[in-house]
Parts: C-alpha cells; sequence; structure tokens
C-alpha cells in the first residue's frame, strides 16, 4: 500500500472514530451533568472537521507535478496543518470560556455513570493517538501526525474530565465545580498540544534543516554507487510526504561531461531506488581536486 492510501485509510479511521466519540460524550454529558464531558464532546466535534481537512490536504498535497507547480503539491499539507491548528486553539478557547461561565453558574453533581464512559474513552483515544501518529511517521505525513495529536488532546481532556467528575462525586455537594475546573484545565493542554503541531508545519514551511539522519543515509547510499568518490553540500526541503535533495557528488576530474551526467542519473536513479520517499533530486557534479 502506498504511502498516500495508508494515509487516506487512517484518515477515515479517525473521522468515524471521532464522529461516534463525539455523539456518545454529547449524549452522556447532557443526560449526566457533566460539563467536561460536553466540552470533550465539542473537542471531538473540531476534530471531525479537523479530519477531514487532513483527508483535502493529503489528497492534494499528493497531486502530481505540473507545468504551474514543477515541485508538486506537497506545501498544501503544512497549510493544512496550520488550519487544523486553528481548530484546536478555537475548540480551547470555546472550553475555557464556556468552563468559566459554568464554574460561577450552580448546577447538579454528575452522574457516576460518566466514568465508565471516560473510562473507555480515554484508552480508546489513547490507542488511536498511538496507531494514526505511527502512520503519520510511516508516511511522512504532518499532518496526518496533527490529526494524531488531535486524539492524544482528546485523551487529555477526558482525562482531566474523569479527575473533575471523580472528585465531584467523591466530596459531594459544594464541589459539582470541579468537573468545570478540569475542563479549563483541559484547554491549556490542548493549546499547548496547538503548540507542539504548529512548530514542525512551520519549520517545513521555513525549509528548517531536520534531517540529519536521511542526508547520512544520502551519503552512504552515494558512496556506493559507481563513479562517485565523496559528496560534499547535501540540502533537504520536505514537500507534503517527500523530501527533495540538492546533492554535490564529487568525481574524477578528468571525466568527459558525458560521463559525468551519466554518473549523476546513476545516483539520481540509485537514491530514488534505495530510498523512496525522496521527491526531485537534483545532483550537481564537483571535480575531485
Amino acid at each position: 500500500m502506498t504511502n498516500e492510501r495508508t494515509a487516506i485509510k487512517t484518515t477515515y479511521f479517525s473521522i468515524i472514530g471521532n464522529t461516534a466519540l463525539a455523539l456518545i460524550k454529547g449524549l452522556t454529558g447532557y443526560f449526566g451533568n457533566s460539563y467536561a464531558l460536553i466540552a470533550d464532546a465539542i473537542e471531538s466535534t473540531t476534530d471531525i472537521f479537523a479530519s477531514f481537512l487532513v483527508l483535502f490536504g493529503i489528497k492534494y498535497s499528493n497531486r502530481p507535478a505540473d507545468k504551474n507547480h514543477p515541485y508538486g503539491h506537497g506545501r498544501a499539507e503544512p497549510l493544512i496543518t496550520f488550519l487544523v491548528v486553528g481548530f484546536l486553539i478555537t475548540s480551547a478557547t470555546i472550553i475555557a470560556y464556556e468552563s468559566i461561565i459554568n464554574i460561577g453558574t450552580p448546577h447538579d453533581l454528575p452522574k457516576p455513570y460518566t466514568l465508565i464512559v471516560l473510562g473507555a474513552i480515554i484508552i480508546w483515544k489513547e490507542i488511536s493517538f498511538r496507531m494514526v501518529y505511527k502512520k503519520g511517521i510511516q508516511t511522512n505525513s504532518s499532518s496526518l501526525k496533527a490529526d494524531a495529536w488531535h486524539h492524544r488532546s482528546d485523551a487529555i481532556t477526558s482525562l482531566a474530565a474523569f479527575i473533575g467528575i471523580s472528585i465531584a462525586l467523591i466530596f459531594g455537594k459544594g464541589y459539582e465545580s470541579a468537573d468545570d475546573w478540569a475542563a479549563l484545565f483541559a484547554s491549556f493542554f490542548i493549546l499547548y498540544n496547538s503548540y507542539l503541531i504548529f512548530r514542525p508545519a512551520l519549520g517545513e514551511i521555513m525549509d528548517e534543516h531536520f534531517y540529519d539522519d536521511l542526508i547520512e543515509e544520502i551519503r552512504t547510499v552515494s558512496i556506493g554507487v559507481e563513479g562517485v568518490m565523496d559528496t560534499e553540500k547535501c540540502f533537504i526541503r520536505k514537500s507534503g510526504m517527500k523530501y527533495h535533495v540538492d546533492l554535490h557528488a564529487v568525481v574524477n576530474a578528468y571525466l568527459t561531461v558525458k560521463e559525468g551526467h551519466e554518473i549523476a542519473h546513476r545516483l539520481k536513479d540509485t537514491l530514488k531506488e534505495r530510498i523512496p520517499e525522496l521527491g526531485h533530486i537534483l545532483i550537481h557534479i564537483e571535480p575531485n581536486e
């Protein structure tokens, strides 16, 4: 299965899971007198829209190169990640605002059965995070990693709700707002996770260097190609699920232009074969002095 198909399949998993959980949390929170669960449902609802954005970004970023986009459409993916972060920040703001209002509003204690629902949700969301994040690493997809962090932030808000409801139920009357304080606390975790998602996507847009291991692999493969004596500069730019490479290869200074050209093509073909995640590769021939 290609990286694109893997990423799309994983995103559908997120959409279906978030839709089901948003309904479960919303209904349980409403009938169980738990605003923390309702806040959790709000976060899951934004996750649904965010996952649809991720799906669009993955499909669009994997369009082939064309006349107007000779390097492909991969940069659409970090841009979609920025929108996903916007959804996270919006949901955190809504949760914080509603929590503050509810802290000062008298209400009934949450129902005990809400803890059972939350316990199951926490386990499921943590499993979802690990699975989706693993697929994000496998496919080199920044937006899929962002989608994974949605699952982790969901698990955190559910855990905060679990703690808040437990405090309210254990200490009883006078502690009804513990549930709301838990939701407020969770909103700050969501904001922190937003930064964790935003930072690498920004680095991708700015062509920031994160790829020492990949550069070392490229150099090792290159030295094994007939005619390549050494390598010099190696620059990498990530675009979507691909890495574009500019590589300076050192060859015998007395080769003909044609021989140097053949070595460059042989090197490029070998790199693409040995490291499939590489996209556009530009080889610059350097003479051995």
